[in-house]
């Protein structure tokens, strides 16, 4: 049996620091939004040559068009401006083929306002919070306890900051934008995480009911010693797989992959480092 909570310390100074440098950038340099959540025109075309981003800029403020964010790879061009009507973005088209005497077809041509972002944030909060008082419910009922529920949801708020966090370093320095896909990828992180915890906390349990253990640490570190391989090779399935889609996935879904390949690690790392610490400690308060 191997003694993990010996360095419990050190799980949490790993997590503060992460935590930390993450609420450090969400305070100073904020997130970049997509035009779900700004509101805009989102236009994607590809030219039949190469063409260059101040022959973009030039045409677009000729016609009277505010480009908030402009991305060009060779003849792919992806531009967010302010919201267009179709007869502008028909004129912009038209401008751009005009100018620069090159054939344009038309990969993406959508205008979005900004309520339909806060509407879903609105929506996503308020099935979080009844997600976490039903997963406080149900494993105060399955464990017979509070002290798990708790540590359950703990953690899961960790997985959560160290997300949200990471996301906002990303966006800072890699120009990832907040849209409804990193939203399903933070709620699909947060399920993830307590699926794993529930895992170690059953073996816990078991371990108390058949009188294995003198006392709740030492089932702690016999349960993380039966679970982890299990743990570590269930994960390592899906980071190979999350890795691969990183590295030759599209640029339209890299960042969503990026953040489920962060949430996936920290679920892995959090129940057995954050979420049994926590309810040892829970459990020795609680006794005599």
């Amino acid at each position: 049996m191997i003694n993990f909570l010996k360095y419990r310390w050190l799980y949490f100074l790993i997590s503060a620091i992460v935590i930390g440098a993450g609420m450090f950038s969400i305070v100073n340099w904020g997130f970049r939004y997509s035009i779900d959540f700004t509101g805009g025109t989102n236009l994607e075309y590809r030219f039949d040559k190469n063409i260059k981003e101040k022959d973009i800029r030039t045409i677009s403020l000729d016609n009277k068009v505010e480009i908030t964010d402009l991305k060009l790879d060779e003849n792919n061009l992806v531009l967010k401006t302010k919201p267009l009507t179709d007869e502008k973005m028909m004129q912009l088209k038209a401008a751009f083929g005009h100018y620069l005497n090159a054939k344009i077809t038309t990969l993406r041509s959508e205008t979005v306002g900004p309520l339909l972002g806060r509407e879903a944030i609105n929506k996503t909060i308020v099935a979080s919070i009844l997600a976490i008082i039903g997963i406080l419910i149900y494993m105060s009922f399955a464990f017979k306890g509070f002290n798990f529920a708790i540590s359950a949801v703990l953690a899961m708020l960790h997985d959560l900051l160290v997300v949200v966090g990471t996301y906002s370093l990303l966006c800072h320095f890699f120009g990832a934008e907040v849209d409804m896909m990193f939203v399903t990828a933070v709620l699909t992180t947060m399920s993830f995480s307590v699926h794993d915890t529930i895992v170690i906390f059953d073996k816990i349990r078991e371990d108390d009911q058949l009188g294995e253990s003198n006392n709740v640490e030492e089932a702690a570190n016999k349960a993380l010693t039966e679970t982890m391989v299990r743990s570590i090779n269930n994960s390592m399935t899906i980071i190979f797989m999350l890795l691969a889609l990183t590295l030759m996935g599209g640029s339209t879904i890299r960042f969503f992959i990026m953040t489920l390949l962060i949430g996936t690690i920290t679920g892995t790392y959090s129940s057995p480092f954050i979420a049994t610490p926590i309810l040892v400690w829970l459990e020795k308060r609680k006794s005599p």
